[in-house]
């Protein structure tokens, strides 16, 4: 079974500005092995409710990394990775 998931990791892309972006915005000095490794294990392992297609791209959702993923629904392009807050769960 082919699902969205499937068929992003299978055609995603980058470009070479993408990568000098997603180390500016999550502070890092990744190489660019390091930033595609780290996205696809992201992504892989992000479960299909934290996948949302608006407009002309997915955004993705792993909240055990902290990062959203924008990537475009057409060319299936990283566009760039956002640092998420993390959800604040009071204790009981």
């Amino acid at each position: 079974m082919n699902t969205l998931q499937d068929t992003i990791l299978k055609n995603l892309c980058y470009t070479e500005l993408v990568y000098g972006r997603i180390n500016k915005k999550l502070h890092t000095q990744l190489t660019n092995l390091a930033i595609e490794t780290m996205l696809f294990a992201s992504i892989k392992e992000t479960e299909m409710p934290f996948f949302e297609k608006i407009g002309k791209n997915f955004y993705i959702i792993n909240s055990k990394n902290n990062i959203k993923i924008t990537v475009n629904a057409n060319t299936y392009r990283v566009i760039t990775v956002d640092k998420i807050q993390p959800k604040f769960e009071p204790k009981n």
